[in-house]
C-alpha cells in the first residue's frame, strides 16, 4: 500500500472540507497575529502596574514571602539634641500679699460704705463709715469734763498765792501753804486725767472707721450699710497689697529640685490665650506627705485678666537639656499615657511609654523612655497593633 499517496489524498481532502466550508488559511495566520498583539498589551498593562507600586515605595516580593501583607510605615531615628528646658505646671492664682481687713475698735452699725471689690486704695483711706453718735457725745461731755477740771485747778492756784501773800504777814501758817499747794497740785493732775480721757474717746472713735492698712487693690467686700459689726465679724475687706499677684504652682519633688529663685516663668490663665511674664520667688521649703509635690510661687504684676481663685498653667525655664525630639504625629496617647510605636528587628510594631515634655518648633520634646537610636513610627502609628508586623522605611526614602 502506497502510505505517501494516501495522507496526500486525504490533505487534499481535508484542504478542499475547508474550502467547502469557508476556512481560509490566510484567515488563521490572522488570527495568531492577533494574539500575539493583545499577549504584548497585557505584559506592558502589567509592567505599568508594576511601575507604579515601585515609585509608591513598594518593595517586589516573592509570592512566598511572609512579609508580602505587611503594611509600610515611615519610621525615623530622632537621635538627641539640645533644649531650652521647660517645666509646665498647674496651679491658682492668688493675691502675692493678700491684707484682710476688719474691725478693729468696739464696731458698730455701718452707716456706709465708700469701696467697692475691683477698687484701687490708699494707705489710710476710709473703707467703711460705722455709726458714731453715742460715742461722740461721750466724747463732748468728757471735753467738759477738763473745762471743770482746769477751772477747779485755776481756782486752787489762786487759792495758793494769795496764801503766799499772807504767809509772810503771819496770817496763814506754813501748814496752810503745804495744803493749798497739795489741792493746786491734786487739781492739776485732774486735768490732766480728764484730758487723758478724751484722748482714749477720740482713738477710740478713729477706730471706729474702717480704714485700708497700706495701699492695694481690692479683692472682696463682705459688708453693706446698716449691718451690725464688731471685732467678731471677721474680715470686711480683703486688699491685694501693692496690687501684686502670684501662681502657686504645684511642682514634683524632682521639679523643685532643678529650679532657683529668680527663674523666668510664663503664666496662661485658664480660658485665655495671652501669657503674662513672671518670676519664680519662692520655692516651697516643704513637700506635701500626702501628694509630694511643693509649690512655686510665681510673682506676677497687676492685669486685669488675672484673677485669684482661677487656675492656670505655668512654663518655667529650667535650663537647657539633652531630650528626643519628636513630629507630633508620632506620639500619641490614651487613659494609660502618652507613647509611640517602635518597630524592632523582627519588623514588629512595639509599644513604648515616654514622658513629654515642653513643645518646641521642632516637636514635642521626649524626656524619659527612649534614648533617641529606636525606629519610631512617624506616621499612622494609630492604625497599628502592639506586636503587628510591618515593612519599615527610613523617612525620605
Amino acid at each position: 500500500m502506497n502510505y505517501a499517496s494516501t495522507i496526500t489524498a486525504e490533505a487534499q481532502e481535508n484542504v478542499s472540507a475547508d474550502v467547502a466550508v469557508g476556512h481560509d488559511p490566510h484567515n488563521s495566520s490572522s488570527l495568531r497575529r492577533n494574539l500575539l498583539i493583545a499577549g504584548g498589551l497585557l505584559f506592558a498593562l502589567l509592567l505599568a502596574i508594576a511601575a507604579y507600586f515601585g515609585l509608591a515605595g513598594g518593595e517586589p516580593v516573592g509570592a512566598g514571602d511572609d512579609n508580602a501583607q505587611a503594611p509600610v510605615v515611615t519610621v525615623i531615628s530622632p537621635g538627641r539634641t539640645t533644649v531650652d528646658g521647660t517645666i509646665e505646671a498647674p496651679g491658682t492664682i492668688a493675691a502675692r500679699r493678700p491684707m484682710p481687713v476688719g474691725v478693729v475698735g468696739e464696731g458698730g452699725q455701718v452707716i456706709s460704705v465708700r469701696v467697692d471689690a475691683g477698687d484701687w486704695v490708699g494707705q489710710g483711706q476710709v473703707l467703711a463709715v460705722i455709726d458714731r453718735s453715742v460715742q461722740s457725745q461721750q466724747a463732748s461731755a468728757q471735753a467738759a469734763q477738763i473745762e471743770v477740771a482746769r477751772a477747779d485747778a485755776n481756782l486752787a492756784q489762786a487759792n495758793l498765792d494769795r496764801a503766799l501773800q499772807l504767809v509772810e504777814r503771819g496770817f496763814i501758817s506754813k501748814a496752810d501753804v503745804d495744803r493749798l499747794t497739795a489741792t493746786r497740785d491734786a487739781a492739776a493732775a485732774r486735768v490732766r486725767v480728764a484730758e487723758a480721757q478724751l484722748g482714749e474717746l477720740r482713738a477710740r472713735n478713729a477706730r471706729l472707721n474702717i480704714v485700708a492698712p497700706a495701699s492695694g487693690y481690692v479683692l472682696m467686700r463682705n459688708v453693706e450699710p446698716g449691718q451690725t459689726v464688731s471685732a467678731g465679724s471677721g474680715s470686711l475687706f480683703t486688699i491685694a497689697r501693692g496690687g501684686e499677684f502670684e501662681m502657686l504652682a504645684s511642682l514634683s519633688e524632682d521639679q523643685l529640685a532643678s529650679l532657683s529663685q529668680g527663674v523666668s516663668a510664663s503664666v496662661v490663665p485658664t480660658g485665655s490665650d495671652k501669657s503674662f511674664e513672671g518670676q519664680v520667688w519662692q520655692l516651697s521649703p516643704v513637700i506635701n506627705e500626702q501628694t509630694r509635690q511643693g509649690t512655686a510661687r510665681i510673682a506676677l504684676s497687676y492685669a486685669p485678666e488675672l484673677r485669684p481663685g482661677g487656675f492656670a498653667t505655668a512654663r518655667i525655664a529650667s535650663g537647657t537639656m539633652q531630650a528626643t525630639v519628636l513630629p507630633e504625629s508620632a506620639v500619641l496617647a490614651d487613659e494609660e499615657g502618652s507613647f509611640v510605636y517602635v518597630i524592632d528587628d523582627e519588623n514588629k510594631a512595639v509599644r513604648t511609654s515616654v514622658t513629654t515634655g515642653m513643645v518646641t518648633p521642632q516637636g514635642i520634646a521626649i524626656t524619659g523612655g527612649l534614648n533617641g537610636n529606636e525606629k519610631v513610627v512617624l506616621r499612622a502609628g494609630g492604625f497599628l497593633n502592639p506586636g503587628e508586623v510591618v515593612t519599615p522605611r527610613r523617612d525620605g526614602e
